[in-house]
């Protein structure tokens, strides 16, 4: 795993984008010094188209996710994707070309060579999700421990990380009774440190289901480390691999004494900047769409037309949050808070097409001009829900320490929760947010959004 812009990636991915974006940029330059060899050509044009070019093509792949750690697509539909990244990247040429002065270069020439470029790109890209990682890139990680945090780590480890090739189980001192199959058990006849060496391991993950009376070898693990071997706690491991913070694996000291959770006054003013512009621009983009939901609401179930809803926001504040009205009006008729639930029956026929889209929440744009809100962050609740939610789930008023968001790391990793225990699943990517958050961060978010509206998944 490599960190980003305070943001954890696996080398895959980063090798993916920085190999997409140097074809692109090295493919174009070919081209043209190929094609009008002998002819004008003004290099630094060349490249500063070559270089804008590749940048949007970049950010068109991250939304259609080609850099994703692993994806269940199958063929065709990878395939497919392809096909719209390059129909997308038509326009895209048209719209770079008009902007730059690109005077001393043939327009058709230019387009060819971007087409060309893209194709092989997304030729290459398309084989490469097929194939299998390579030695290089494979990461040999060895297990201390044998519980079942072990197995946790090993489901974690297959279901997000192909370059991840666990090479076995180090049982600790008292783990009498290992969860793990016989054939990954190591021995301890040799020292956790002598294991490690010989197996030519890259990474150990302290899993212990007991850490009591000694079985913690701290010795052992910082003589790997001192070898260049990195040794993560479980926390550690989480973190990066899934980007949560396991409530399970989590204690206040790593809270306390690790890093992240930057709170600055420089940060602040950037988020809220950004928040500003942002908000600003998708109003103006939405507002036709937000006209025609509003006509639409009105004729099927009179006004209301919106409603507010308190929640709490930063530090435990409470506001007023403000959406289209997707439920009959007789919904809490009762006045008692009830969950939202999948399919919900007090969902109106407009309601539940605008939910699916996310229309809904357009509304919250203007609480993010007011300042009430961000629109990344974690998503706020009502009073009711906060206080039983504080008292059945450790570290959950945690996530009030930011600006609650119109989207969130948490939405776009998560199904739509509306139990307990959806809480607790969300709360620890909001963790993973609070702690790591960053303008960058944001950005990822706010793209993997568009897709996750362009789906309808986790819509309810």
């Amino acid at each position: 795993m490599v960190k980003v812009f305070n943001c954890w990636f696996s080398w895959r991915s980063v090798v993916g984008v920085l190999f997409d974006f140097s074809f692109l940029i090295v493919s174009l330059i070919i081209a043209l010094m190929w094609v009008n060899s002998g002819l004008p050509v003004n290099l630094a044009q060349v490249i500063l188209f070559a270089a804008m070019f590749a940048i949007v093509m970049v950010a068109i792949n991250l939304f259609l996710g080609f850099y994703r750690r692993k994806t269940s697509a199958s063929p065709s539909n990878r395939r497919a994707r392809a096909v719209l990244s390059l129909y997308l990247a038509i326009p895209v040429a048209y719209v770079l070309y008009a902007l730059l002065p690109v005077t001393t270069i043939n327009r058709d020439l230019v387009h060819l060579s971007a087409m060309s470029a893209v194709f092989g790109m997304l030729v290459t890209r398309i084989g490469a999700t097929q194939q299998p990682t390579t030695k290089m890139l494979r990461r040999r990680i060895l297990v201390f421990g044998s519980g079942l945090q072990a197995i946790a780590v090993k489901q974690a480890l297959e279901n997000s990380d192909p370059a991840a090739q666990i090479i076995g189980f180090y049982p600790g001192s008292n783990e009498d009774h290992p969860e793990v199959a016989p054939d990954m058990l190591l021995s301890r006849s040799q020292s956790l440190t002598d294991t490690a060496r010989n197996l030519k391991v890259d990474e150990i993950v302290v899993a212990l289901s007991e850490r009591r009376g000694g079985s913690m070898p701290l010795r052992e693990l910082l003589d790997c480390k001192l070898q260049g071997i990195r040794v993560l706690d479980l926390a550690s491991h989480f973190e990066q691999t899934l980007g949560q913070i396991r409530l399970d694996s989590l204690y206040a000291g790593w809270l306390i004494f690790g890093d992240g959770f930057g709170q600055g006054i420089v940060r602040t003013a950037i988020k809220r900047l950004f928040d500003i512009v942002c908000a600003s621009i998708l109003i103006a983009l939405a507002l036709p769409m937000m006209m025609l939901a509003a006509i639409l609401i009105v004729l099927e179930d009179g006004f209301p037309l919106l409603y507010r809803q308190q929640r709490v926001g930063l530090n435990g504040r409470l506001f007023n949050v403000i959406k289209f009205r997707s439920m009959r009006r007789d919904a809490e008729k009762d006045g008692k808070p009830i969950w939202a639930q999948a399919q919900d029956n007090r969902v109106t026929r407009v309601g539940n097409i605008i939910r699916k889209l996310r229309i809904d929440e357009l509304p919250q744009l203007f609480s993010v001009l007011k300042g009430d809100m961000s629109l990344v962050g974690p998503r706020p609740e009502r009073p009711f829900f906060v206080d039983q939610l504080t008292k059945e789930i450790p570290f959950y008023a945690v996530r009030h320490s930011v600006k609650p968001g119109v989207t969130g790391w948490a939405q776009v990793r998560y199904h739509y929760g509306a139990t307990v225990e959806d809480s607790a699943e969300k709360l620890q990517y909001d963790l993973y947010y609070v702690k790591n958050h960053s303008l960058f961060l944001d950005i990822v978010v706010l793209f993997e959004t568009i897709g996750v509206v362009l789906t309808g998944k986790g819509a309810h």
